[in-house]
């Protein structure tokens, strides 16, 4: 069965009836080594193509389905069909045409890529892949179609080869006819099948919004128009692209209306579909769009990625307890009376503002939280309230092993008793993109024995699958007190640096301020910019864009992904806290923050320190 983007479920309202019978013919008449897309703008002028057939060994066809019948068509040219219709008659451009252009619109952004092209061989010069393109008419026989117009006259405006009828579209059709029939609108073959970095370029190049953009990158495509000339572009292309996988494509594009839950391991795109989530509601909603999350560091990280792409007066980013002092400065509702923290009677106060109606209910078109794995059940209940009924849309997005607040294991109430209507709608995301296979086993192996499972909704913590590359092994160094520790971080930075590591690409994580200040101060007197992300304020003024190392502590580096990272003062236990499993989700969190190198120091020895060592002798010796 081929993969439909979005899933044919939750695009069945917008199609056609005869959109609706084409596409369901290519689910069941395709393999699944297809990749077919309905309906979604390509490139940044937005064309709509009705469908796009990717296939390894076949290439790239463009479809357009018309669900005209014969009686509607007045006149029909090479370049456009006048209709009747209830307004009269209307002009409108020929469908084969409409695709025509589109399908060289897509070609000419291909060949600005050389990686796509043949260099050698008989096809030198041309693209890697074949391509063709067609009509499908759904109301249309085979026979009244060769009835109304000669066959002469057909290769003239709507060549036989390159249509497909009502007829030959059936649920009975033999698959290899029909097969046939899609492949027989392309002009040639190619005896070399795609690669899968062909494959995803090629994606890359469609769909701009699916690219995950990396620092030294970004500022290279977010002006790019769609329609640049091949000399434009080419001396500026990346040879190595990082795109959302097609489960995350596919996911990210079929969340559909409702409440949506995605419970994935780190690493695994959960903020990237979050981010294009935004992008897509911003297009559809006219209420704003609301972005919590737990983390004051990640809020500013998807506050950049908002303004980036113009959507901030759209778009709302906060994170949870600053919405809640927005919420009483803007309705002027006074902070409750009590003992406890400020932070925590901003939340009640809330609450009360919410329950007595001096808060409106139903503020935004759509809610997205970010890191739910860190929300009270209460906090959960206040902020469902906030939907639109009229829109109910809601993401949660979710990872028990990533729980370090509180001494949380994760979601340790049901989300039908927060208000969050998820039966049947929860996605797990087990694949692990963002580490190297090494990183990603060294932090799982030394957390796995202190997850503890949880039995809430039917979702445990949940094992990471690696999908990333192969790279170095994490490095583990003990050091005979905290000064020379440090020392060793500084001669690292330099070092870094000299071979080219930008600042911006790497982070010192660490569990107590003392080191974090102590790490800080070494760092200024070498002359290295850096910026200290204890404090609020500073959290709020993060820019992940600006070339600067960040210095934080690990709670704050949670939703954020660094080239290089180092644990510093890694062994480091609290006074008085026997729950060891809460520090190594800590730990954890902080260890699956580096992508491609992870260095682990300490210079306490304890259960900690024997856990690393452990681990790291046992991957040096296999």
């Amino acid at each position: 069965m081929a993969i439909l983007i979005p899933a044919l479920s939750t695009c069945l309202k917008k199609m056609t009836s005869g959109e609706r019978r084409f596409a369901r013919r290519l689910e069941t008449h395709l393999e699944d080594d297809y990749l077919c897309w309905f309906d979604i703008p390509v490139g940044k002028k937005r064309r709509y193509p009705d469908f796009i057939i990717l296939h390894p060994d076949r290439g790239l066809l463009f479809l357009e389905v018309k669900d005209w019948k014969l009686s509607s068509i007045s006149d029909l040219t090479s370049t456009q069909v006048t209709l009747h219709t209830d307004k009269g008659l209307e002009r409108k451009a020929n469908p084969l045409e409409q695709v025509r252009q589109c399908t060289y619109t897509v070609l000419n952004k291909l060949k600005s890529d050389l990686q796509l092209i043949n260099h050698e061989g008989k096809y030198k010069g041309s693209l890697v892949l074949p391509y063709g393109y067609g009509v499908v008419l759904t109301n249309i026989t085979r026979k009244q179609l060769n009835d109304a117009i000669p066959l002469d006259a057909q290769d003239t405006v709507l060549p036989p080869h390159l249509v497909i009828c009502k007829d030959e579209m059936t649920d009975s059709v033999d698959i290899e006819v029909f097969q046939s029939q899609l492949w027989g609108m392309f002009n040639y073959t190619f005896p070399n099948q795609l690669t899968f970095p062909q494959i995803d370029r090629i994606r890359w190049h469609l769909y701009p919004e699916i690219r995950i953009q990396s620092p030294d990158q970004a500022s290279l495509f977010e002006e790019e128009d769609f329609e640049f000339k091949h000399e434009d572009f080419s001396g500026n292309m990346p040879d190595i692209i990082k795109i959302m996988d097609i489960q995350q494509e596919q996911l990210a594009r079929s969340l559909g209306e409702g409440h949506r839950v995605i419970h994935g391991v780190a690493g695994s795109g959960k903020t990237l579909i979050l981010g294009y989530r935004c992008l897509h509601l911003a297009a559809l909603l006219h209420k704003p769009i609301l972005v919590l999350c737990f983390n004051i560091t990640l809020a500013s990280k998807l506050r950049s990625f908002i303004r980036d792409k113009e959507i901030e007066h759209k778009v709302q980013v906060y994170h949870f307890h600053d919405w809640c002092g927005q919420q009483l400065r803007t309705y002027h509702i006074k902070l409750v009376d009590g003992d406890n923290a400020v932070w925590e009677r901003q939340v009640d106060s809330v609450i009360a503002g919410v329950d007595k109606g001096d808060i409106p209910r139903a503020q935004y078109g759509a809610v997205l939280i970010d890191e739910g794995h860190d929300f009270e059940a209460d906090w959960l209940k206040l902020i469902t309230q906030m939907v639109d009924p009229d829109t109910n849309s809601l993401l949660l997005l979710y990872d028990d092993a990533q729980s370090i607040y509180k001494h949380k294991n994760g979601l340790n109430f049901s989300l039908s008793s927060v208000g969050i209507q998820a039966q049947g709608r929860t996605t797990i995301l087990k694949l692990n993109y963002r580490n190297t296979q090494e990183i990603l086993q060294f932090s799982y192996q030394f957390a796995q024995t202190y997850f503890e499972q949880a039995d809430h909704d039917d979702i445990p913590v949940i094992k990471p699958e690696a999908a990333g590359i192969s790279g170095d092994n994490p490095i583990v160094r003990q050091f005979p007190d905290a000064e020379s520790e440090v020392c060793f971080l500084v001669r690292c930075i330099k070092k870094w640096q000299l071979d080219g590591r930008l600042l911006q690409n790497i982070a010192i994580l660490y569990p107590s301020s003392y080191m974090g200040k102590k790490a800080l101060d070494a760092l200024k007197k070498a002359g290295i910019d850096c910026i200290w992300l204890a404090k609020s304020d500073y959290k709020k003024k993060y820019d992940p864009k600006k070339n600067q190392l960040a210095i934080l502590p690990i709670h704050s580096s949670k939703g954020l992904e660094f080239d290089t990272v180092v644990i510093i003062d890694s062994s480091h236990q609290y006074q008085n806290d026997d729950d060891v499993s809460s520090i190594v989700r800590l730990l954890y969190v902080g260890f699956t923050r580096a992508m491609k190198h992870l260095l682990v120091t300490y210079h306490e020895e304890n259960e900690l320190s024997e856990s690393f060592e452990k681990i790291a002798k046992k991957k040096a010796i296999g």
